[in-house]
């Protein structure tokens, strides 16, 4: 079994993917900022690592990721702030994969969102353009590393339950839904597929199986 770390490990995403982790054996350490959250994360039965992603150096983050066989970064700023939106979801994710490397750990997942990329389309004055740019710049810099890097686009994340059934997402509008219990499952299931290296997969909620619509990736 695998060794992983979830960056972010207390986003609604992150405490479903560790507790199925966890679940399948896996050893699962989550990162996360507010000491408050120790207790919910470690009921996933991840080991709770307070950590400040926003304000780590690189050689900081190569530190917790050190001993670990892959990554997955789940962690985002929130919107609202421009500012903090750079500082998390561009410039602390790129700290994270030079990290990851530094530390020798080639696989990285990265949940992005459907639509991601310079030519996103959103204009400067609107809200989302902040996420829009800096998840563009990570994603990028990914793509660019000598890393075993899977990024994961899904449409408008509900709270609705995992179906275990989705489609492909690059014919669909960024606003189609897909519950962020199907989220964690397609990120469990892309670390222990070794195809899925050096894809983008963009889904939504649909009608096939997790299993079946990732092994055909």
């Amino acid at each position: 079994m695998s060794r992983i770390v979830i960056i972010g490990g207390h986003g609604r995403v992150a405490l479903q993917l560790a507790k199925r982790l966890t679940g399948t054996g896996h050893t699962v350490t989550a990162l996360f900022r507010n000491a408050a959250h120790r207790d919910a994360v470690a009921a996933t039965d991840a080991t709770p690592v307070v950590f400040d992603i926003e304000h780590a150096n690189t050689d900081a983050i190569a530190g917790q990721l050190a001993g670990h066989d892959a990554v997955v970064w789940s962690a985002g700023a929130g919107g609202g702030d421009p500012a903090r939106t750079y500082a998390v979801d561009r410039d602390a994710a790129i700290r994270s994969i030079d990290a990851a490397a530094l530390a020798g750990v080639r696989r990285y997942v990265m949940v992005s969102y459907l639509g991601a990329g310079f030519d996103h389309g959103i204009a400067p004055d609107d809200g989302f353009f902040a996420y829009a740019q800096a998840k563009a710049a990570a994603d990028a810099h990914l793509r660019a590393s000598a890393l075993d890097w899977t990024i994961l686009g899904p449409g408008l994340l509900t709270d609705a339950a995992g179906t275990g059934r989705i489609t492909d997402g690059r014919t669909a509008d960024s606003g189609t839904p897909v519950s962020r219990g199907n989220v964690a499952a397609v990120a469990a299931i892309v670390l222990e597929t070794p195809g899925t290296v050096g894809r983008t997969l963009d889904f939504v909620d649909g009608d096939t199986p997790i299993e079946a619509f990732v092994g055909a990736r």
